[in-house]
């Protein structure tokens, strides 16, 4: 009992009118899975009474693009095709096993199908059903408290989020085999929705582990649909492709977040990492004393008092601003002319230090009426003693 390809030109109107009966099937909408194909049958013909049920050799059968057409004989897949186009039903030859553009069906079809004619002789139930190989978009997937290694910050966080993922029948014999076997009419989507987002959502954890080990950050998973779709299939192979007949295509997320404790632990990180900058430091010293500079000036206990505070604060910190900057290879770093940088890194032009009061460091050099720099008693230019 197999298929024969007839001729495109034989279906619609033209097929009705020269073969007694032909089966077919509409376009699936995305909600519909699986349709049992509906057999018309000529009114002038004289078989008016046949079973649903039986297909009549030399029947026709209609396949549609985004379909694959399944023959079914007491509940048992007898023959496929996954080419759109036209076919007759024919009794006395082999199943013909249409595969193209589906891998591994042949295989599918010699672990749950089988082979038999039965003399040209059907049995006692025979369907037709057409699997919808269409992407099955939009259904629903969320995320919550999953944790991910960040590779920009160093540690885990808790990630939320939410989005859609996509799906297609990639094997429709496992899918009509494990799943919706023989239904009466048509099978939809949302009789495993439910089933399939738990799954989404619990293998989601693993997936993201995986992609967290190719160094991405939490707010770059955005970008990253393609390789998330591959580890879910990675994780959901022995459940979906293997055992339902069913692929991950993509995976898109409109929104991940961190929860708050991971949010407080990154605003702590990122202000601190600032700091590993000694000029930005220096900045963030330098407006701290302005502001209490200006609070000082505003004290209503007199100004002395609250500089006399600031200098306190100031002298515990250890390190003011200028020094900061000094650390930081900052422009203050640079003394100013005739001036000298003290051991604590403040600029002066004193003969003392401003900041902790050290003697400027005596040198035994000196320079010469002629401008020359000289250490010893005599000018090495001109001659003359040192004065």
């Amino acid at each position: 009992m197999g298929l024969i390809k007839a001729g495109t030109g034989a279906l619609g109107g033209e097929l009705a009118d020269q073969w007694k009966e032909y089966i077919y099937c509409d376009a699936m909408d995305g909600d519909t899975l699986m349709q049992k194909g509906v057999k018309k049958t000529d009114a002038r013909s004289s078989n008016t009474k046949g079973s649903d049920n039986i297909i009549t050799n030399g029947s026709r059968i209609a396949v549609n693009e985004g379909q694959v057409m399944l023959i079914v004989e007491n509940g048992k897949v007898v023959d496929f095709t996954s080419e759109a186009g036209a076919y007759t039903y024919n009794t006395s030859t082999e199943p013909s096993l249409f595969d193209t553009g589906f891998q591994g069906l042949k295989d599918s079809f010699k672990q749950v199908g089988k082979r038999f004619a039965y003399g040209g002789q059907p049995e006692n139930d025979q369907r037709v059903y057409f699997i919808n190989s269409k992407e099955i978009m939009n259904n629903k997937v969320g995320i919550g408290d999953v944790p991910f290694r960040d590779s920009e910050f160093g540690f885990t966080v808790k990630i939320h989020g939410y989005g859609n993922y996509s799906y297609r029948i990639s094997d429709p014999i496992m899918f009509y085999t494990n799943v919706c076997a023989n239904v009466t009419d048509s099978f939809k989507k949302s009789a495993i929705d439910e089933q399939l987002k738990a799954e989404v959502q619990a293998s989601l954890q693993p997936a993201l582990g995986k992609i967290a080990l190719k160094g991405i950050a939490y707010d770059q998973l955005p970008l990253y649909t393609k390789e998330i779709a591959q580890e879910l299939n990675t994780e959901l192979s022995d459940d979906w492709t293997k055992l339902r007949g069913i692929s991950v295509v993509s995976v898109a997320f409109a929104s991940i977040t961190v929860d708050k404790e991971s949010a407080d632990k990154i605003a702590q990180f990122q202000e601190s990492r600032v700091y590993t900058n000694t000029q930005m430091m220096g900045a963030r010293l330098g407006s701290a004393q302005a502001s209490a500079m200006e609070k000082a000036a505003e004290n209503p206990n007199g100004a002395m008092g609250g500089f006399v505070g600031m200098g306190m604060a100031m002298n515990a910190g250890g390190t003011n601003a200028a020094q900061m900057f000094a650390m930081g290879g900052g422009a203050s770093q640079q003394p100013a002319p005739n001036g000298w940088t003290c051991e604590c890194g403040a600029q002066n032009t004193g003969k003392f230090c401003s900041e902790c009061g050290k003697p400027k460091p005596q040198s035994d050099k000196w320079v010469c009426q002629c401008g020359a720099e000289n250490t010893g008693k005599f000018c090495s230019e001109c001659g003359k003693p040192r004065q």
